[in-house]
């Protein structure tokens, strides 16, 4: 059987260990017929590789949620795999369960779960609020996360998805050229992993909204709000999904998914070997990371996930990154941005 995942320890470590038990004759967190040998791809290749053509090479596949439109012609529902009670007794943390939902099926089951939230180095919080993080970043060495996806992701977490309203975008506009006018350029221009790096090298001090890690030694904390409003921000997380070339092997790949989603590998497995587990019970009972950013990803915002979204995400991205580097005036950047929308 053959897997794929993404190339960082949060997202292939879990699974190189289960897959080391499972060949060594261990099975601590139950047998499987036969393991699954998992490939690896960049964090980018969530955006660049369509499902779809993934999935006639894979037999399992650790997805995102975004890319479901494109692919449901290639992946098996979870309905056609488990009998209705089976599924029922998982439990997972915020949305992600419906992430996965699309027309009525549900096309994957939640492996990790992640949202936008805050970062600092430690003994420093980030502001609660983004009119306090506008006036912290005037005299801190602060940066955004503007590289990949991630300046349309901020725009939208800052219009808490509503980011076709003119007013709303305006504003969050408005805000991200304020913060960027004081930010470090080089690091802001860098994926979430980077500028954690970039964190925990001492280059900056903090991030206002960048999605989380639990395996870096920092000071996570919810994404900051409006006044009046909860946390802002953009659902991430994996999933598992199955190819129809693995039809043929339903047992074992039951097996594998019933065991990934167990409550025994998600709270005890996953934390031990860097992963950030989907399991409700682990937002609910964990301390530091998993305390401090549990409100947010409850209420993150479920992306798009029709046809063409990646691409259109992607282009929405460029868009945001490069009119902010260029100083287009918030309002012209958002009427180019909503041109963008319309015309897809």
């Amino acid at each position: 059987m053959r897997g794929l995942t993404w190339d960082h320890p949060r997202g292939y470590a879990p699974l190189d260990e289960l897959t080391r038990l499972d060949k060594a004759g261990e099975h601590p967190y139950g047998p499987v017929p036969e393991p699954i040998e998992w490939d690896r791809q960049p964090l980018e290749g969530f955006e660049s590789e369509p499902i779809a053509k993934l999935a006639e090479t894979y037999d399992v596949l650790v997805i995102d949620h975004p890319g479901l439109g494109a692919a449901v012609d290639a992946l098996v529902p979870m309905e056609e795999l488990f009998a209705p009670d089976e599924p029922a007794g998982l439990r997972f943390a915020g949305r992600s369960w419906e992430s996965y939902r699309l027309d009525g099926r549900q096309w994957a089951l939640p492996l990790d779960a992640a949202t936008q939230v805050a970062a600092a180095r430690p003994g420093l919080r980030a502001p609660g609020t983004w009119p306090e993080v506008a006036e912290r970043a005037r005299d801190s060495r602060m940066a955004l996360c503007l590289g990949g996806p991630h300046a349309f992701l901020m725009f939208c977490a800052l219009t808490c998805g509503d980011f076709l309203d003119e007013t709303a975008g305006e504003r969050a506009l408005e805000l991200m050229a304020e913060l960027l006018a004081h930010a470090d350029r080089e690091v802001s221009l860098l994926n979430p992993i980077g500028v954690l790096d970039a964190i925990a090298a001492g280059r900056v001090d903090w991030c206002p909204l960048l999605y989380g890690y639990v395996t870096y030694p920092l000071a996570f904390s919810d994404a900051p709000a409006w006044p009046g409003r909860p946390p802002g921000s953009v659902l991430g997380g994996t999933g598992l999904a199955v190819s129809r070339r693995a039809m043929d092997k339903r047992e074992a790949v039951r097996a594998h998914l019933l065991r990934l989603t167990s409550e025994p590998v998600q709270t005890r497995l996953f934390p031990a070997t860097g992963g950030q587990p989907a399991a409700r019970s682990v937002w609910e009972a964990g301390d530091g990371f998993y305390r401090d950013t549990r409100t947010t990803l409850e209420a993150a915002w479920i992306r798009p996930r029709f046809p063409g979204y990646i691409a259109l995400q992607r282009r929405s991205s460029a868009l945001v990154r490069d009119g902010l580097l260029a100083g287009t005036p918030p309002r012209r950047l958002l009427n180019d941005l909503h041109e963008e929308w319309r015309t897809t």
